[in-house]
């Protein structure tokens, strides 16, 4: 290995090694989800108007990808506590390929469900739950820096690759764009996950050295009354919080805007993302991990409610667009240190695994359900209202998460938090 750093004893990389992981994963998250996730809800519309497929079974379809994210992720955490996560994401690079280009091809709608579960494969191998792990693992002490600094940059997929996808699609048809794009996300991410990550990984004693004592651990953990309702109530806001992402054109189409001025305001909301991101250090070394993460997914319930209320002028619907943004962008770090916060970071990728699954069955469920709940509600403002109501009983069942008996590591002082200039000192 040509590295020079070598691991701490607790896996831990040291800092200049540690700040060039987060440089390749900081590419890799904003091109992944810019390609497998955000280009779809630009896309969406003229998909089913190009090959008279509902709406509502196009989002059915591209929902099926993330219920299959969900599920294969708890194989991919335990994957990752054992053999790191070099291996597992270049893999997932390499499955999207066809993945998409299945996507783009299909000429029939099961053709199209099939490339969207291929692809939800790759999302699980790809996206933040593997590099959340990665991060956790090698980060050590530092590692709320280090999953600031990815998810500051992560938020800015919307940012670029809404508005890129739209111009893209306006020269030329939908197949045709993700063709294109699936070509640069191959081009960048596969060699950067493969020589990017290629660092000591200390192996969990979850596997072959102890199965029994690690799995009764993750096992008692996961039957806690605190880690149920954390998982259900990460599993409502992110119900809400990808409802309302994919559904955001259709609100301003709704309102007589265009798909282009909706594509901008869900990228503006990738700036909101990186602004909330920006206090989440400071912010996080003043409130405990419960009332935290109960004040922001506050936030979340009030400005969906408040984009629903609001039907212009322009500027003000992209204003609530953005604040939106603010709460999914600190949700996410509340996500990332949901495990770590109240157990540590021992056998951080198979229970960060078992909590992200249910939240990406919702968030998979979200598109589907946000589209049948504008038909049902008669309008996709009123379906808003619905989701900010999740959202606001997901931020008092928050208040609930406080473990009675937490790790050690995670009762410990967070010396992280002192510093939160982040990995670039």
């Amino acid at each position: 290995m040509s590295d020079t750093e070598s691991a701490t004893h607790t896996g831990a990389l040291e800092p200049g090694a540690l700040r060039r992981v987060v440089a390749v994963l900081c590419v890799t998250q904003i091109t992944g989800f810019g390609v497998l996730y955000y280009a779809f809800p630009v896309l969406a519309t003229e998909i089913a108007s190009d090959t008279g497929w509902s709406t509502i079974a196009v989002t059915a379809a591209f929902s099926a990808g993330q219920v299959t994210s969900g599920v294969v992720g708890i194989v991919v955490g335990r994957h990752i506590d054992r053999f790191g996560p070099r291996a597992i994401m270049t893999a997932g690079s390499v499955l999207a390929v066809p993945a998409v280009l299945v996507i783009a091809w299909s000429p029939t709608y099961a053709a199209f469900v099939i490339g969207w579960i291929i692809a939800g494969m790759a999302m699980s191998a790809v996206l933040y739950p593997p590099a959340f792990a990665a991060l956790t693992h090698w980060g050590g002490s530092r590692r709320v820096q280090a999953l600031t600094a990815l998810t500051l940059v992560a938020g800015l997929a919307s940012t670029v690759f809404a508005p890129l996808t739209a111009f893209t699609t306006s020269h030329l048809e939908w197949r045709t764009t993700y063709v294109v794009l699936i070509v640069g996300f191959a081009a960048v991410t596969i060699p950067a996950h493969w020589y990017g990550l290629r660092r000591p990984w200390r192996r969990e004693q979850t596997g072959d050295t102890q199965p029994r004592g690690g799995r009764s651990r993750i096992g008692a953990t996961v039957r806690s009354p605190t880690f149920i309702i954390l998982a259900v109530a990460m599993s409502m806001t992110a119900f809400s919080v990808y409802a309302v992402v994919i559904n955001l054109v259709p609100l301003f189409i709704e309102h007589g805007y265009s798909a282009g001025q909706g594509a901008i305001a869900l990228g503006l909301g990738g700036i909101g993302q990186v602004c909330g991101r920006l206090g989440y250090a400071r912010f996080a070394a003043v409130t405990s991990y419960t009332v935290r993460g109960a004040i922001i997914i506050g936030v979340v319930a009030a400005s969906t409610g408040t984009l629903a209320a609001v039907s212009g002028p322009l500027a003000a619907l992209v204003a609530a667009s953005v604040a939106v943004g603010v709460g999914r962008g600190t949700y996410t770090l509340v996500q990332a240190t949901a495990i770590s916060d109240r157990w540590g970071t021992a056998n951080f990728g198979s229970l960060n695994g078992i909590l992200t699954a249910p939240m990406l069955i919702a968030s998979a469920i979200a598109p589907f359900a946000g589209a049948a709940l504008a038909e049902l509600t008669g309008s996709q403002a009123r379906s808003f209202v619905v989701l900010a109501a999740v959202a606001a009983v997901a931020a008092g069942l928050f208040l609930a998460t406080t473990p009675r008996s937490p790790s050690p590591e995670a009762a410990a002082p967070r010396a992280d938090r002192a510093d939160p200039a982040g990995p670039h000192d």
